[in-house]
């Protein structure tokens, strides 16, 4: 029987929900900041649509920086956390070691994803273009690696646990998102160089979808609280099965 800790499980999804309400706060404003300007075209801009990384390598750099370094860290946070609350029985424990693996490895590609989200901030794309396309390559990659195992993490868990229906719902509606984004992904790589106009569409479209992945942890650590009450119900019922006896 894991050992239950006292703290409350609402503490647990502030963090995937700030996470989120910065990047998103922060991709809005930049957004909003270019078109209320007129929609002007910036040194680095190739086509009508400004590109995340032009607005970010103006004046409102140091917002672009702030949201990516915070973004960053409340990725890698998140996945870590969900490992520490999994590891405690407080999100239910993982029956072999495969799924022990995936979880850590999720966890080096949120942690690459981290380090190219906050470099390509910093190497704007202005001043350093081929190292910000590098970082930003890295970033998704770091993403994409992290979602995969992640997910299939989930699914494997969720076999174990056919009665949690909120296992099945959680790995599913990441696959939906990851995978949706993934694919966004590679069309963004495509038109970044044949169609600039789409291509600037589209990374509007990805950054903002992953604010969705994001509020996907928000699911997983809020399971904290179902977990527990299953598990004080076992605890229960053994307790009682032995009083009887």
């Amino acid at each position: 029987m894991f050992r239950l800790r006292a703290t409350h499980h609402r503490y647990f999804i502030v963090l995937p929900v700030f996470t989120a309400f910065i990047w998103f706060g922060g991709l809005l404003a930049m957004l909003l900041t270019w078109l209320i300007s007129g929609r002007p075209k910036y040194v680095s801009q190739e086509g009508s649509v400004a590109y995340i990384s032009d607005v970010g390598a103006s004046f409102v750099k140091p917002l672009f920086v702030v949201i990516c370094c915070i973004t960053g860290v409340g990725f890698l946070l998140c996945l870590i956390l969900e490992r520490l609350l999994r590891h405690k029985g407080r999100l239910v424990p993982e029956m072999r070691k495969r799924e022990h693996v995936l979880g850590i490895l999720a966890i080096v590609g949120a942690s690459i994803a981290m380090w190219g989200l906050i470099l390509l901030s910093g190497f704007d794309t202005k001043r350093y273009t081929a190292l910000h396309r590098l970082f930003l390559l890295v970033f998704m990659l770091g993403v994409a690696l992290s979602a995969i195992f992640t997910v299939v993490e989930y699914r494997w868990v969720a076999q174990d646990y056919p009665d949690i229906h909120q296992l099945r719902c959680a790995y599913i509606a990441k696959a939906i998102v990851a995978g949706s984004l993934i694919l966004l992904a590679i069309v963004f790589a495509i038109t970044l160089y044949y169609a600039p106009n789409v291509g600037g569409v589209i990374e509007w479209a990805i950054a903002f979808g992953f604010t969705l992945y994001l509020l996907t942890f928000w699911y997983d650590l809020r399971m904290a609280k179902k977990t527990q009450e299953l598990l004080v119900d076992k605890e229960g019922a053994t307790k009682e099965g032995a009083g009887d006896s």
